[in-house]
């Protein structure tokens, strides 16, 4: 539900038109400004030229046809012929011209929003869901490109044309011009009326739509457990209402279209029937000329395009506004774990550890971790064990700086984390997960994750040591073998074995091991087992794990509960002490 609500959230719809967002915008305008100004200069060339030509009509008519000038008229429908030559030249390079400056914006843009992204700690991805950033780098970028390449010199283009038309038919003669601009007042009510109306029904059918996606990604995805207690029916109910719903306001959609672009057709066609009635007596009378009627009969039927494409362009600003608020509401947030004003590295890292005092909270007020102080020395393994929930991970994240410490410090090799260079600590630290995350690319990729440093013969022989190798010889392309989604051909022990090989190939000072060993077959465990102790050699480490059997080779224990050191000491004597840590390892002896 909550997921659902974020994206609903997201679609609804702000003012068509902001200025300091606008302001904003215009920044990545910088550098592009000259394709900007062809842009300008090819729009004033294709509305000139849809402006001249009926006042060539005008000139071919009445100066030359009446007169029987051939010439003359030879000479005027070849200038018709160079002005639509100039329009489609006009057109061509307004398209061209926008459409290069949108797609470089965008381009900008995503690259911005990812590379602030790549800033952020995880506690930034737990607050917002993954598929709220990919709408912003994904969609609300694409509503930004609409804005550049088809909506502000557009609108400021059908806005030149409009005013171009009008100052054309009264200078051609002011009586007929007001006949021509006569229904303006009630198309400009009618276009209002329709943007209140389909801003409305736009920002409903997004809402739904937006439920609709929600949920069925959640419900696909959870097919196997819908189906396994028989739910199918009420599913595809609920899947019916929101799809009606949907439906319902595409259709509202479709009637105002379908009143609205008729409705200007009609008073198009009106203006000219008036248009025909007033110059028509003119004429007669002697009072206008026939060329003049015809130019008039072409500006009226060219004045209502913009009016169509006006009210169209409403809805890019709507959507391109909303976008660009919600991607500078993103480029806005700071990271909450900064890099120090002077970032150090210590000289010859050796792989010591110290906690003093260390507080964490994820909410303010309710700590994870309450007052914890341990030391580790260089290449020694501590294991960390206790219920779930209890702080062992928020020790390594808390190590890691994924978050920052409330109160207390965290030393490595002497020197406060929050003082180091967050990309040196970070490499000084390897880590490994249970859910090993592998990248689409090869299997050597996935080892050394792209990093130039790493040659393939050194691939290689870290898969070799951790019995990667054993796998990977088999498959066709060996290390060039592509990794299907997420590793979904590999069982859960090879991808665990290519998280060891990765970590043996950066070869980190410290390692981390978070639940490393869980979830594998006996056989799979043994060559985890012997990966493991080619992984720990000379290496300081801190292994997390809930089965007590995989860690009584560390040289200390620390049975954490409830945020707190309970009971530290080896396996044997915390076992001799039958304090939380025998009553632990007895409930898995005999689940066991």
């Amino acid at each position: 539900m909550h997921g659902s609500q974020v994206h609903i959230d997201d679609e609804i719809l702000g003012k068509a038109y902001d200025a300091r967002l606008v302001l904003r915008l215009l920044a990545y305008l910088r550098g592009h400004w000259p394709w900007v100004g062809v842009a300008c200069l090819c729009l004033a060339g294709y509305t000139g030229a849809q402006l001249l030509g009926p006042y060539l009509v005008k000139v071919a008519i009445d100066r030359h046809i009446a007169a029987k000038d051939l010439a003359g008229l030879n000479r005027t429908a070849l200038a018709y012929v160079a002005t639509v030559v100039l329009g489609f030249l006009g057109h061509f390079g307004h398209s061209f011209t926008t459409q290069y400056v949108g797609q470089r914006v965008m381009h900008d843009v995503r690259r911005r929003l990812f590379g602030h992204l790549a800033t952020h700690d995880p506690a930034f991805f737990d607050r917002n869901p993954v598929g709220r950033l990919m709408t912003r780098v994904i969609n609300d970028v694409e509503n930004l490109n609409e804005l550049f390449s088809s909506g502000v010199v557009a609108f400021l283009g059908d806005t030149l044309m409009l005013l171009g038309i009008a100052g054309a038919m009264f200078f051609l003669d002011w009586r007929l011009g007001l006949v021509g601009i006569g229904l303006l007042p009630a198309m400009v009510w009618a276009t209002n009326l329709y943007r209140r109306k389909a801003r409305e029904n736009y920002r409903e059918s997004r809402k739904i739509l937006a439920r609709l996606n929600g949920y069925l990604n959640e419900h696909i995805s959870g097919m196997a457990t819908v189906q396994a207690f028989g739910q199918e029916r009420r599913t595809l109910h609920r899947f019916m209402e929101i799809n009606s719903r949907n439906r319902d306001a595409l259709l509202r959609s479709v009637r105002y279209n379908a009143i609205f672009f008729p409705l200007v057709e009609v008073c198009s066609a009106a203006t000219v029937g008036l248009i025909l009635w007033q110059g028509g007596r003119m004429i007669l009378d002697d009072t206008l000329l026939p060329g003049v009627l015809v130019a008039f009969l072409q500006y009226v039927q060219r004045m209502f395009q913009p009016i169509r494409d006006l009210a169209e362009k409403y809805n890019i600003f709507q959507a391109a506004m909303a976008s660009s608020e919600r991607i500078f509401r993103l480029l806005d947030e700071p990271a909450r774990v900064l890099a120090p004003v002077r970032p150090g590295t210590p000289s010859a890292p050796a792989g010591t550890i110290e906690f003093q005092d260390v507080w964490l909270s994820y909410v303010p007020g309710e700590p994870v971790i309450r007052g914890i102080s341990f030391r580790v020395a260089p290449g020694e393994k501590i294991a960390l064990v206790g219920p779930t929930g209890h702080g062992k991970t928020s020790i390594v994240s808390a190590l890691c700086r994924f978050y920052d410490v409330e109160r207390g410090r965290i030393l490595v090799d002497g020197l406060d984390i929050r003082e180091w260079d967050k990309t040196a600590l970070r490499r000084h630290l390897g880590l490994v997960l249970q859910d090993v995350f592998l990248f689409s690319g090869t299997i050597g990729e996935n080892v050394s994750l792209g990093c130039p440093r790493i040659a393939p013969e050194q691939i290689q022989a870290a898969a070799r040591r951790v019995h990667a190798s054993r796998f990977i010889d088999r498959l066709a392309h060996r290390y060039d073998e592509e990794v299907q989604e997420r590793g979904s051909t590999l069982s859960q022990g090879e991808r665990q074995l290519l998280s060891f090989a990765r970590a043996l190939a950066f070869d980190p000072r410290i390692l981390i091991l978070d639940e490393a060993t869980s979830s594998v077959d006996t056989e799979t465990e043994i060559l985890i087992q012997e990966a493991l102790r080619v992984l720990l050699e000379n290496r300081t480490a801190i292994i997390v794990a809930h089965r007590l059997s995989t860690i009584q080779f560390a040289d200390r224990i620390l049975v954490i509960h409830q945020g707190r050191i309970r009971e530290e000491g080896t396996h044997a004597d915390l076992l001799a002490r039958q304090g939380l840590y025998a009553r632990l390892y007895r409930l898995q002896y005999q689940l066991a």
